[in-house]
């Protein structure tokens, strides 16, 4: 861990997630919502039809850095007048870029639509999470979207963000999230982004690689371990995304479903690469998703915890 004092930043650590599940999303005024805004507002005004890469790249440092470098003077300048103060902003800042409540909050709604056989509510609660068509959908067709969000987002809105916490601090989880929201807005390879959100796909890409894979290892490690190598293995170098591609095969063989397959967006049908290997999913599967995700972030803060006293001292080999 890079920061002076280890143990103090892994009490904000488990204070900012503690803080996460206590208190959840912010409902009004969340940051990413104005910070989306703001990405709307210059994308609008420089994606021309002209720009080129470098026009995106100008926009994401317009868009991303003075942000980043607004909180780390905020950091410094707490830590001037008091370090409690700075720990404080640690914890606040980490709260408002991790989504671990929400993820569930999110995806729980679902499974209880589906095992209450009301397929309206859960093919609307569905559409909130995902792009894909659920207007018609069946019970296999949502669990199977929801379980894979659940994975996906469970390295981007959780473990990705602790470990740029772990990194740099509270400015390295909100590095971590406006990069990971930029790609989410910008990075499509549609006509109109293809060139003007490359710059922000690719950092994204680079900023997920190393969470990417320790998300994998996690999934691996606590559900079918062999089956989920094997599947990252065999599964991952056929997604499209470098870094989704290793996190949802391993995480569908940990949990021994088979994911992937056919999907429909905007009314057109995608035959995507299988991931995992097993039955379909279905209500229960996206509960037991959600425990996969909330059991790691568990094992990565007692990791993080024990490698702390063990750097400070307080426990020697």
């Amino acid at each position: 861990m890079l920061m002076q004092d280890g143990l103090v930043m892994v009490l904000c650590l488990l204070l900012g997630i503690l803080l996460d599940l206590g208190l959840g999303e912010v409902r009004k005024f969340h940051p990413l919502v104005g910070f989306g805004n703001l990405a709307n507002a210059i994308e609008r005004l420089l994606n021309k039809p002209a720009a080129s890469r470098w026009t995106g790249a100008l926009a994401w440092c317009l868009t991303v850095l003075p942000l980043v470098a607004l909180s780390a003077l905020a950091l410094v300048l707490a830590q001037y007048f008091r370090l409690w103060l700075a720990a404080i902003l640690h914890i606040v800042l980490l709260y408002f870029c991790l989504g671990l409540r929400s993820l569930h909050e999110h995806n729980a709604a679902i499974a209880t639509a589906l095992q209450a056989g009301n397929l309206p509510e859960a093919r609307k609660r569905t559409s909130y999470i995902v792009s894909r068509d659920t207007e018609d959908a069946d019970e296999a067709y949502l669990a199977k979207a929801s379980v894979e969000s659940v994975l996906e987002n469970g390295c981007d809105a959780v473990f990705a963000t602790l470990f740029w916490f772990i990194l740099l601090g509270g400015p390295g989880a909100v590095l971590y999230r406006l990069v990971n929201t930029l790609d989410a807005m910008w990075g499509y390879r549609s006509t109109r982004f293809l060139r003007f959100g490359c710059v922000a796909a690719r950092i994204d890409d680079v900023m997920n690689w190393i969470p990417a894979r320790l998300t994998a290892c996690t999934y691996a490690t606590l559900g079918k371990t062999r089956l989920a190598w094997q599947c990252w293995q065999r599964q991952a170098p056929g997604w499209p995304s470098p870094n989704a591609g290793p996190v949802m095969a391993a995480g569908a063989g940990a949990l021994g479903l088979a994911l992937g397959g056919a999907a429909s967006y905007d009314g057109v049908a995608e035959i995507r690469p299988p991931l995992g290997e097993g039955d379909a999913a279905k209500a229960t599967d996206i509960l037991r998703a959600l425990r996969l995700v909330e059991t790691g972030a568990a094992l990565w803060c007692g990791i993080a915890l024990l490698a702390a006293l063990f750097l400070s001292g307080v426990i020697h080999a």
